[in-house]
């Protein structure tokens, strides 16, 4: 996914919720994390100026502006290749210290998969807890990678990762299924006899 194209457009985004209510800026703040803004400084963001990302970013600085506050977008382009693969670094490095984190978290997952099937504890209960923690886990995966403009290192690890823990869960769930199972009888019918 990386993207190399000379003449890349980037957006400066600089925004102020002074004179907003008080919860414009903590909005503001998450849609920006969202996006995985680089702050220049504060208030002042940088972002790859691709169709989804300005679709938002306009969206944002609209709502800003009819909430008091003042905004504005800029589009911009490198004239220092070194400085745009320095700016990219960082946000890759951003986005591995986010894959990173998911990575750090999932073998508890696995751990507790492992632990409970150990136990003899293959149940639907605990099947229906790990999807929670499986889809918990995917969602987190999908926002991460949304923001992933240029392909940061870590990226395939983290997806990797989650497949495998996916397939550990279907085979605790196949454990389940036959733990819960009835034992497959047949019922015996008495000749002339009707149940």
């Amino acid at each position: 996914m990386t993207d190399e194209s000379p003449g890349r457009s980037w957006l400066v985004i600089s925004v102020s919720t002074a004179g907003g209510p008080d919860s414009l800026r903590v909005q503001v703040w998450r849609k920006l994390r969202s996006l995985g803004a680089l702050y220049l400084q504060q208030s002042v963001c940088l972002l790859p100026a691709r169709a989804e990302v300005v679709r938002e970013i306009r969206r944002l600085l609209d709502r800003v502006r009819h909430q008091g506050g003042t905004a504005r977008a800029l589009p911009m382009a490198f004239t220092d290749p070194a400085e745009e693969r320095a700016v990219i670094a960082e946000l890759n490095e951003a986005r591995d210290a986010e894959y990173a984190e998911v990575l750090e978290r999932l073998p508890e997952l696995r751990r507790e998969l492992a632990d409970e099937q150990a136990r003899g504890n293959a149940t639907y209960a605990e099947v229906e807890e790990s999807e929670a923690d499986l889809h918990r886990f995917r969602s987190w995966l999908a926002k991460i990678a949304a923001r992933d403009y240029f392909g940061a290192s870590r990226g395939q690890e983290a997806r990797d990762a989650v497949e495998l823990a996916a397939a550990e869960l279907a085979a605790f769930e196949e454990a389940a299924l036959r733990a819960e199972a009835p034992e497959h009888t047949t019922p015996r019918l008495r000749a002339g006899k009707k149940r």
